[in-house]
Formats: C-alpha cells, structure tokens, sequence
C-alpha cells in the first residue's frame, strides 16, 4: 500500500485534522500563558503562534479535502437520514463557519507577536494579543466538541 492510498483513507484523515486542531490549540494556550507573564523571547512567542497557525491551517486543509472527497457523499446522508438530522443542519453548518474565522484570528495575534514588546505596549496591543489568544482556544475547543456531535450523529445513524 503506497503513502497516497494511506493519507487518503478515512480514519487517517480524520486523525490528522484533528491532531493539526489539537497542536493549534496547545500553541495559543500556550501563547496566553506567555503573554499573560510577559515571560520568554519575542522568537519563542513569534515560533509559538506560528506553529499554531500553520496547524490550524493544515487542519483546514485536511478537513477540506475530507468534506469534500468523504463527509459530503458518504457521511452527510447518514446524519440526514438518522435520528439526529440537526446534527449537520445546524451543527456542522455552525462549525463550518465558526472555523472559518479560527485561521484569521490567529494570524492576527502572530502579527501582533512581530512587534516588539515596546511596539506592542506602545500600541496596547499586548492586551489584544492576550485575548484573542483565549479566543482562539476556546474556538478551537467549541469545534472539536462540535466535531465529537457529528461524529456521534453518525455512527448514531449507522447503528439504527
């Protein structure tokens, strides 16, 4: 079995775009214990968002490629058809967009952690930075539990 045919199968899908989610989390929790005790480099602060915005990013990616490839022909019915329709009507349509604004949000605090500190107090930005970190964890936090419903949804819908 080639690399290709591997990365294309389902559970592996999955498992990456939420592995990409969990270490975008971990980042901007981590970024707001950082900033909240000013603590550490600017090069630690500004390696630290980047990481969480590049996996945020690949989660994005990966979760695209799922939706559209696996989610919409497969999965969706499943939901529809099932005892929870409301689970992608509602649920995934809210996720969907909610996403959406994780990767902007967290570029915007990596852009803020390129100031230095004094440009950053300057422009009382610090404060910003600290609590758009905050919103993108418990972002990324909503969505993995919205994920854990529609996941639910369907192997509900399966099994009855």
């Amino acid at each position: 079995m080639d690399f290709l045919t591997i990365i294309q199968s389902k559970p592996v899908l999955i498992g990456f775009h939420l592995g990409f989610a969990i270490i975008g989390i971990d980042a901007f929790l981590w970024l707001l214990g950082k900033l909240k005790d000013d603590g550490g480099s600017q090069k630690s602060t500004i390696i630290i968002a980047a990481v969480g915005v590049i996996s945020f990013i690949a989660s994005w990616i990966v979760g695209g490629y799922y939706y559209v490839v696996y989610y919409g022909a497969l999965v969706r019915p499943v939901i529809k058809s099932g005892l929870a329709p409301w689970a992608h009507n509602i649920i995934m349509e809210t996720k969907e967009h909610v996403f959406l604004f994780i990767v902007p949000l967290a570029m915007t605090v990596l852009f803020i952690t390129l100031l230095d500190k004094k440009e950053m107090e300057q422009l009382r930005l610090r404060r910003l930075a600290l609590w758009l970190s905050g919103v993108v964890a418990v972002l990324g936090l909503l969505i993995g539990a919205m994920g854990f419903i529609i996941s639910a949804a369907a192997r509900w819908g399966v099994i009855n």
